[in-house]
């Protein structure tokens, strides 16, 4: 008998990027794992006036959920508020109430009761240690930047290194002025040939989002992806897995091993200087500047293009 499981943030990321590449139903439900009436299902609940959206989307499950008959009685709500009271974190509470209670209520949960709690004037959220205005809501709570289940650099097989196939690709994002915006570089190894994308906040979420655009198209010449540690690429997993590809991280404070990544990010800085409001730039000049690296021979490349080298073919640009 199957379980039923409520779709999770990063899923609907995932049935947004392959809705928006044009796939079925049936072929998205494979991919996410789940039986294409649930997909369908989502799309058609959880949409809004702008179509469907992965974020708004999630918004609205949680609060249809806040909203159904509620799970947790009132006295193990009062037992969750005196613990908060004493500075417990909800994972915490969490923990302790299942070993000595067996009561199951998720963390999650229970920072959305403090949530509504503040909604309503309460104070419990100032009992939280951390108080951001707003929470992410992926990876893992320890705020000391490290990701879970990363898989390290030296792992990676070592045909990569060698540069002599297409697909092994490495990832980074530029950063704006004030940090308000950024732009996720995708660089290939062998070919140089570079994908750019706008994210409007380095988040995790937005980050797999256009991870998932910009290579869904060419899915078939994407084998491995390396980046660095930054908490953006907390979505590492989901991405491998909707991909189909294998995900690597480099050594903290080891640029090199990501240098025709770093290179381009380098050179993307004539169109994108430091200082720039990233927000000012229309995706008119983004894919302009995309166009300018991919169709500039290059010495690596014996002087072909990385456009001419990834796709295999020939373009005549001095003529």
């Amino acid at each position: 008998m199957r379980t039923y499981h409520q779709l999770t943030q990063g899923q609907r990321y995932q049935i947004y990027a392959l809705r928006k590449t044009k796939h079925s139903l049936t072929e998205i439900a494979e991919v996410v794992g789940v039986h294409k009436a649930s997909v369908s299902r989502e799309l058609k609940r959880n949409r809004g006036q702008r179509g469907y959206r992965p974020q708004q989307a999630h918004e609205l499950a949680l609060e249809r959920r806040l909203k159904a008959v509620p799970r947790i009685t009132a006295k193990v709500w009062a037992i969750v508020e005196k613990l908060l009271k004493q500075d417990w974190s909800p994972e915490q509470i969490s923990g302790r109430l299942k070993k000595e209670q067996g009561i199951r209520i998720s963390h999650e949960w229970i920072y959305q009761h403090v949530l509504s709690d503040k909604q309503a004037g309460g104070v419990l959220y100032k009992h939280l240690r951390c108080q951001k205005k707003r929470r992410k809501r992926y990876g893992t709570y320890d705020r000391r930047g490290k990701l879970p289940n990363c898989r390290s650099i030296e792992e990676r097989p070592a045909i990569v290194n060698t540069r002599k196939r297409l697909g092994d690709w490495e990832v980074d994002t530029l950063i704006g002025r004030k940090q308000k915006q950024a732009m996720l570089t995708l660089t290939e190894r062998k070919s140089r040939f570079t994908l750019l994308g706008k994210v409007p906040r380095r988040t995790a979420q937005a980050v797999q989002r256009q991870v998932c655009k910009l290579l869904l198209p060419v899915i078939d010449k994407a084998h491995t992806l390396t980046s660095d540690h930054g908490k953006e690429f907390a979505g590492h997993e989901q991405i491998a897995q909707l991909l189909k590809l294998n995900f690597y991280f480099a050594h903290p404070y080891a640029a090199w091993e990501r240098g025709t990544n770093e290179n381009t990010n380098g050179l993307l800085r004539q169109y994108f200087p430091k200082k720039a409001d990233f927000q000012s730039f229309s995706m008119k000049e983004v894919e302009q500047a995309m166009s300018r690296l991919n169709f500039r021979p290059r010495k690596s490349l014996r002087f072909k293009t990385p456009f001419e080298v990834f796709y295999k073919t020939s373009v005549a640009l001095t003529s």
